[in-house]
C-alpha cells in the first residue's frame, strides 16, 4: 500500500511539472506575440534567456516518464497517464523550441515598417497561446468536453496565416525594401501555424488520458 501511494505522489508531481511547463510555454508564446506587436524587445530576450530552464523541466518529466513505464510496472491507467505524458511534454517542447526561434527572429525583423503584418501576427500568436493554454488544461483535467473546444479554434489560426501569407506576397510584389524579411517574416507565421497543429495533438491526447482512445485530428504541420 505504502508502495502505490508513494507512485500516486509521483504521479501527482509528474502533473505538477506539466503544468508548469505548459504554462511557460503559453507565456513564451505570448511573449513573443507582445515583441512582434508592440516592438517589446524585453519580452523576447525573457523568452531566449528562459529557454534552457525549459529544456531542463522537459528534460526531467521525459526521464521520469520512461523510469515509470520501464521500471514501475504502472497499473493500465497510470500507464495510460504516463505515456500521455510523455508525447504531450514532446509537443510542448516543439512549442516552445518555436517559440524561441521566434524570439530570435524578431531581433532581426523590424516589424515597425510592416505594422499590418506585425499586427495580424501579434494576433496570431494570442489565438496559438489560447489553444495551448486550453489543451494544457484540458490535459491537466482529464477533461474530454474542454479538449474538444480546442480543435475549433485551429481554423482561426489558420485563417489568420492565410491572410498573412497574402500580405506577405503583396509586400513581395511592391518590390520595396520591406520585402527583404519576407522570408522571416513567413517563418514567424508558420511557426504559429504549427503551435496551433501541436495544440490539437495536446488536446487528443487529453482525450486519450480520459478515455483510452486517441483519434488523432488532421494535423498538416506537427511533427
Amino acid at each position: 500500500m505504502k508502495t502505490r501511494s508513494n507512485y500516486r505522489k509521483q504521479l501527482e508531481r509528474l502533473d505538477a511539472h506539466v503544468s508548469a511547463l505548459g504554462q511557460g510555454v503559453v507565456e513564451d508564446i505570448r511573449d513573443t506575440g507582445f515583441a512582434i506587436a508592440e516592438g517589446n524587445e524585453s519580452a523576447a530576450t525573457e523568452v531566449i534567456e528562459g529557454h534552457r530552464a525549459s529544456e531542463r523541466l522537459h528534460r526531467t518529466i521525459e526521464d521520469t516518464c520512461m523510469n515509470m513505464m520501464l521500471l514501475q510496472n504502472p497499473l493500465a491507467g497510470d500507464l495510460r497517464q504516463v505515456t500521455a505524458t510523455f508525447r504531450v511534454v514532446g509537443d510542448l517542447s516543439r512549442i516552445d523550441e518555436m517559440s524561441y526561434e521566434t524570439a530570435l527572429l524578431t531581433q532581426e525583423i523590424e516589424f515597425g515598417v510592416n505594422a499590418a503584418i506585425a499586427r495580424d501576427l501579434g494576433d496570431m500568436a494570442q489565438r496559438a497561446a489560447d489553444m495551448v493554454d486550453k489543451a494544457v488544461q484540458a490535459f491537466d483535467d482529464a477533461d474530454v468536453e474542454a479538449a474538444n473546444t480546442v480543435f475549433p479554434l485551429d481554423d482561426e489560426v489558420d485563417a489568420l496565416f492565410e491572410k498573412i501569407k497574402g500580405e506577405i506576397v503583396d509586400l513581395l510584389r511592391e518590390e520595396t525594401d520591406d520585402a527583404v524579411s519576407a522570408p522571416e517574416l513567413f517563418s514567424v507565421s508558420k511557426y504559429y501555424e504549427r503551435m496551433g497543429d501541436h495544440a490539437q495533438r495536446i488536446a487528443d491526447w487529453a482525450i486519450f488520458r480520459a478515455t483510452g482512445e486517441f483519434r488523432e485530428r488532421t494535423v498538416k504541420g506537427a511533427e
